[in-house]
């Protein structure tokens, strides 16, 4: 489940570049959350948890473990799923947003696969 989870990442934040480079910066941001949330979702298997797979569990979950109880990840990542999937809700169900907060979304998802990676999938 790891290796699933880890390639609907890296393909969701190909999406998310492509759809960004596009200017689609809704749909931009939407997938950027999703390469995140799948990230997760793949460190949590790493870890030998299987979690629900619905957006609050994991998001609690990876906090918890990775940065809460383990201190893998620095304080930063505590909120960083809540805080990506709240854009997301902006730019897929309110009024959208703008590219720079695509931008800022775009850049988040990289460096929290990027860390994920390097730092728990090793």
């Amino acid at each position: 489940m790891k290796e699933l989870f880890l390639n609907r990442a890296k393909e969701n934040l190909k999406a998310a570049e492509i759809l960004f480079n596009e200017e689609l910066y809704n749909a931009s941001a939407s997938r950027a959350y999703y390469s995140a949330f799948q990230i997760a979702i793949a460190a949590l298997f790493y870890k030998g948890l299987k979690p629900a797979i619905d957006h609050r569990t994991v998001q609690s979950l990876f906090a918890d473990t990775f940065v809460n109880r383990n201190k893998i990840l620095p304080s930063k990542y505590k909120t960083i799923l809540y805080d990506l999937h709240n854009i997301r809700i902006d730019a897929d169900y309110k009024l959208g947003i703008k590219r720079q907060t695509a931008k800022t979304q775009l850049q988040n998802a990289k460096d929290f696969l990027e860390k994920i990676e390097k730092g728990i999938l090793i």
